[in-house]
């Protein structure tokens, strides 16, 4: 297409939505509204996604050596631990010493005499073990499995159930929140396809005239496509500018008003949020627009 074509098709959509203002109003408002509840999805979504990632980055496994084990053979696992990096965020070893004295600040805090009581024994010198944090909690029993087949590990302890609860709640968080999202993208590409209609039908004769002196099908069709796409951007635009402005304000409302949650949760910042929403709710809104064109195109007009 020509450039007074591309000009002409962009010229003709902009003129539909502004003829038919009461069907694209509907659209735009309903794509806003489809938008701005993904957003907010997408942000409370990944907020929790993040507060649960760093709860699963506090769960741990505690591998123990079999009794009388080498500091060659207590490297070797260390060695064979570092070996999964896809599984694993980190790990220390925890020497029996180290793991007496966290002993003492957990259980003996306030207690000084419970611990002189001790002297230099430490009831724990047979206690050295690997601390290992993962990087997805769901694949800890696979974890275990690996490192239960280690020569020389004669335990690993693990947190099955706040692993299977952590992995059971991100799977509910997603399977509702795709389920509204898909709802609601059904119902914008119904009102679209119903605008872009009125389009057409106002627009028959016009059609004709054109088909007959010898205009291309992608002609008559393309001012559609663009009546579409705009009535996507402009309602992908527009929450995105309200949930900018929204959430930025929540985040400090709750940090001022309810700062005793700033110890309990960690919001993600604008930045962090927006970065990713912002392209993802243009495509999403581009995307339903020309859709939601495409199927009336299909069915209305016969070119």
């Amino acid at each position: 297409m020509r450039m007074s074509g591309i000009f002409y098709s962009l010229k003709q959509g902009i003129k539909n939505i502004w003829k038919n203002k009461l069907f694209s109003t509907a659209s735009i408002a309903t794509m806003t509204a489809c938008i701005f509840l993904f957003g907010l999805f997408y942000a409370i979504v990944t907020n929790f996604q993040s507060m649960v990632k760093n709860v699963e980055e506090g769960v741990a496994i505690t591998v123990f050596f079999e009794d009388g084990i080498s500091d060659d053979q207590i490297e070797a696992i260390g060695r064979a631990i570092d070996l999964r990096k896809e599984d694993v965020l980190r790990s220390r070893y925890v020497s029996p010493e180290e793991a007496w004295e966290e002993y003492k600040l957990i259980y003996l805090d306030g207690d000084e005499e419970a611990a002189e009581g001790f002297g230099d024994d430490n009831p724990l010198k047979n206690s050295a073990s690997y601390e290992i944090f993962l990087n997805d909690v769901s694949k800890q029993e696979e974890l275990v499995n690996y490192l239960e087949s280690l020569s020389g590990v004669s335990e690993v302890k693990q947190s099955e159930t706040v692993a299977n609860m952590l992995t059971d709640f991100n799977r509910l968080v997603g399977y509702v929140s795709m389920g509204i999202i898909a709802i609601l993208f059904a119902v914008a590409i119904f009102l679209i396809s119903n605008t872009v209609s009125v389009g057409i039908t106002v627009r028959k004769e016009e059609i004709a005239i054109m088909k007959l002196i010898g205009a291309s099908d992608f002609f008559v069709q393309a001012p559609f496509y663009v009546e579409g796409i705009m009535i996507g951007l402009i309602g992908s635009i527009l929450p995105m500018f309200i949930l900018y402005v929204m959430y930025g304000r929540l985040i400090r409302f709750i940090s001022e008003k309810f700062s005793f949650l700033n110890n309990l949760m960690t919001f993600l910042t604008i930045e962090e949020v927006f970065r990713t929403l912002v392209p993802v709710a243009i495509i999403l809104g581009i995307g339903i627009g020309f859709v939601g064109s495409a199927l009336t195109i299909r069915k209305h007009l016969k070119v």
